[in-house]
């Protein structure tokens, strides 16, 4: 149980992260696990409006994950809290690597 309970790998190679975005917060970046709802809790300052806050999800994802921007993509969800990243040219086991480093210090 943990955060290994957001990932989902997919047939072609890549990693669905669930997440749940608090659009205007403070500060930005991966802020903790709702282990209720299995999904990674990610704040962003931008506003949802007009994608604005999709666009710094991704930013966010893409600079805690050490990977290219290129490389995160929102699959489903664009217009909820509650979305589906799709994350490519990584395998489960780094991505949790890199997901735990990124905890560090946020529970």
């Amino acid at each position: 149980m943990g955060v290994a309970d957001c990932l989902s790998p997919t047939l072609d190679g890549a990693v669905i992260l669930a997440i749940e975005v608090q659009p205007g917060a403070q500060r930005q970046g991966i802020v903790g696990f709702n282990s209720w709802r299995k999904r990674l809790s990610v704040a962003v300052k931008a506003e949802a409006k007009q994608g604005q806050a999709n666009q710094a999800v991704l930013h966010v994802m893409s600079q805690h994950l050490r990977c290219p921007g290129a490389s995160v993509s929102i699959v489903a969800g664009e217009r909820s809290r509650f979305k589906s990243v799709k994350v490519v040219d990584i395998d489960v086991q780094a991505l949790l690597e890199r997901l735990n480093d990124a905890m560090e210090g946020t529970v």
